[in-house]
């Protein structure tokens, strides 16, 4: 019964810090990463498609990304589906291929940057303390309806907190290192 809470509990920490990996990828460094794209849906004949599913993406260097479609008839589509999106950079077409450059961020920009991804880090502590107060729930209702001990449930409140606490610590972590990454230069 508490290793069923404790195995839930965990899972959930598990994947808000999957999702915390997956926010902060989105955030652009001063380099170029393809997995900003992610978001970025083209219409493809009525199907809303992420670049990167319709498209080569390629980094030739830190400042540029070059997007080859399989289909060149989706060129505009991609185009203007960057150029919708928010990511503050424009896209160069030459017919073949689309260039992104990303220009090194202004020390403003960089801040604004890490004031979002700290956004993203209270989001996820957010949700760790939502996944401890729910298993905290379980264990209750575990006493009431299953008669559970009161030392166990005081001892899977215990490995409740220590998981929230090891989790948070991995959310704290992630977030230092990704404002680093943003306020280098």
């Amino acid at each position: 019964m508490i290793d069923e809470i404790l195995m839930d509990c965990e899972e959930r920490m598990e994947k808000t810090l999957s999702s915390l990996s997956e926010n902060f990828a989105t955030v652009r460094t001063g380099r170029a990463n393809a997995m900003i794209l992610d978001r970025i849906k083209v219409d493809y004949y009525g199907v809303p498609t992420p670049v990167n599913q319709m498209a080569g993406v390629k980094t030739p260097d830190a400042h540029l990304l070059v997007i080859e479609p399989w289909d060149k008839g989706m060129l505009r589509a991609i185009e203007h589906a960057i150029q919708e999106s928010d990511l503050g950079v424009t896209p160069n077409n030459d017919g073949s291929v689309i260039r992104l450059p990303f220009p090194a961020l202004t020390e403003e920009r960089r801040k604004e940057l890490v004031k979002q991804c700290k956004t993203f880090a209270e989001e996820a502590r957010v949700a760790v303390r939502g996944a401890r107060r729910d298993a905290n729930a379980a264990v209750e209702k575990a006493i009431k309806n299953d008669n559970l001990p009161e030392d166990d449930a005081k001892r899977a409140e215990d490995q409740i907190q220590k998981l929230t606490d090891r989790y948070i610590e991995a959310v704290d972590a992630a977030f230092k290192k990704k404002e680093a990454e943003v306020m280098e230069i």
